[in-house]
């Protein structure tokens, strides 16, 4: 026996438009990307005078593969040009498991023979570590503070202020050690003292930094994000927002900054007022996809230029060709 399906002429009509429709969706979303995607050479772009300027990288150390040397050119290159003040790390300087010792190779092979345009090499480096730090020796990465003169990387978690204007307006930066946080790295045997670490008294003093502070932007920067579009783990970002979203919130912090998912994204979820940067990786990066909040995403490999006044924010995602591909400014 034949089984007919019955469709009757109007639910073509019905099928043609909902088609059209959703061409007509995929067209504008994807003209939308393209407009925000437009190159611009970050050279052309004027950073405000007497601002806090400064780079956010994440996710290195491929030996130069992958366009971790071009991308450290361009790094090289917004130093100098635009007279930068320092670096930021934000985790995973040397991939894929960390770093031994202080004279381990991999020092030299995969960031001191990578970077070493003559602006990078007299700027401070800020550096936290990622989850594969403690694929190795966390405390390697702060003894390298002792060999290193760029190389700043005090404690685990630290603060950095820095003025701005005459007036005394400041700004503070909170860098903090997120692979503890998460409950997957500290039950793995593979990520070496992150079960010992205290994850309470981490968030105790993030909190308290937050708090006391009078300085008018705070910007929070760590490997992990609270948010992203990735195939990883969702526990990952699960217990960071049960552990740090609250504290953000609460404490009005206007930037989280990120690594680890090796693509740009800016998002901002509905009803809250902090912004969720997640800065691309500075070698091998992956592709991405919108979510719910996100302003912006890319799946170039690059940095994250920030420009820092008494009266605006600005963050610029400059890709492996030089580019600033996004830029979002956000005033108080």
């Amino acid at each position: 026996m034949i089984l007919q399906s019955k469709i009757s002429f109007p639910f073509f009509i019905q099928l043609s438009h909902l088609m059209k429709s959703k061409i007509t969706f995929l067209l504008a979303w994807s003209l939308f990307v393209v407009s925000l995607q437009a190159q611009m050479p970050f050279k052309s772009v004027k950073l405000p005078d007497k601002a806090l300027n400064f780079v956010v990288a994440s996710d290195m150390g491929r030996r130069g593969i992958s366009e971790q040397r071009a991308i450290a050119g361009w790094m090289g290159e917004t130093a100098a040009f635009h007279k930068l003040g320092f670096v930021v790390v934000a985790g995973d300087p040397i991939h894929d498991e960390g770093v031994k010792s202080t004279t381990d190779p991999e020092w030299q092979e995969k960031f001191e023979s990578i970077y070493t345009a003559p602006s990078l090499m007299h700027l401070p480096w800020y550096v936290v570590s990622g989850n594969h730090e403690y694929r190795g020796s966390v405390q390697a990465i702060l003894d390298y503070s002792q060999i290193s003169d760029r190389w700043k990387a005090p404690a685990r978690y630290f603060t950095i202020e820095k003025e701005m204007d005459s007036k005394g307006t400041r700004c503070l930066l909170v860098l903090i050690d997120t692979t503890p946080l998460i409950e997957k790295y500290r039950t793995d045997g593979h990520y070496s003292d992150a079960g010992l670490q205290d994850a309470k008294r981490q968030l105790a003093w993030i909190d308290s930094i937050l708090v006391v502070s009078n300085c008018k932007w705070k910007i929070v920067i760590g490997h992990h994000p609270v948010y992203a579009d990735t195939g990883k783990d969702l526990s990952e970002r699960t217990d960071m927002q049960r552990q740090l979203e609250g504290i953000l919130d609460k404490r009005k912090a206007d930037l989280y900054i990120c690594g680890h998912i090796h693509n740009f994204q800016h998002i901002r979820p509905k009803g809250k007022s902090v912004d969720y940067v997640v800065n691309s990786s500075a070698s091998l990066s992956r592709p991405v996809q919108p979510i719910d909040g996100t302003l912006f995403c890319s799946g170039d490999p690059g940095f994250t230029v920030c420009s820092v006044t008494s009266s605006a924010l600005t963050f610029y995602f400059v890709n492996h060709k030089g580019e600033a591909i996004y830029s979002r400014e956000k005033k108080k």
